[in-house]
């Protein structure tokens, strides 16, 4: 086993340094969404999650308070290094744009009126939303043993972004009905079939 690998034969990552770069560059190429680039970064280049993995650490994330990747840095830094990698993974995330950012907004009040500004951040938009879907169809074709499931997200999309209704009021409804819903075919599966 190499010093980059779990004792699984996962690749990991091999210091505290490698993975603030990683998140690091996670954020500056991620303006506008993150998360489409950390599910590549994490799954498809560096391979240090699964796909199942880093569904179910971004599932958990969005139960957290927080931004969604936030908490999946979090999550990602503790699985290898404790506490010393959340903060690590999180301090990566955060600290070039939080400069950017500072950055941008004193110069944003200069030029704020500017028509091609204006346009600019509009087709920003649009491509920040294309990112998200792309990640969400890759996400979903993960799943494919699990269509089924899916309905509850088509559910929560409905409630949240056609109804218009709170997320808390969608979660509260759908989260206990998801839980025995995954229950009731854990037992099912679990039964022996009985020949005829």
């Amino acid at each position: 086993m190499s010093a980059g690998e779990d004792p699984g034969g996962q690749p990991r990552p091999d210091s505290l340094r490698e993975l603030f770069m990683v998140f690091t560059g996670l954020a500056l190429r991620g303006f506008g969404g993150v998360l489409p680039w950390a599910q590549r970064a994490l799954v498809e280049e560096r391979r240090w999650l699964t796909r199942e993995q880093f569904i179910e650490t971004l599932a958990f994330g969005q139960l957290l308070p927080g931004p969604n990747i936030c908490n999946v840095a979090i999550m990602v830094g503790d699985r290898w290094f404790g506490w010393r990698g959340s903060l690590a993974a999180l301090g990566g995330l955060m600290c070039a744009p939080m400069l950017i950012v500072l950055i941008a907004a004193m110069l944003y009040g200069h030029v704020a009126d500017e028509p091609v500004v204006r346009r600019a951040l509009a087709g920003m938009g649009a491509v920040a939303g294309g990112m998200i879907l792309a990640t969400a169809g890759k996400l979903a074709l993960a799943q494919r043993g699990r269509w089924r499931w899916l309905g509850f997200g088509v559910l929560a999309f409905l409630g949240v972004g056609v109804l218009h209704l709170k997320v808390l009021t969608v979660l509260a409804a759908l989260a206990p009905l998801a839980v025995v819903s995954a229950w009731i075919a854990q037992r099912r599966a679990a039964q022996p079939r009985s020949s005829p």
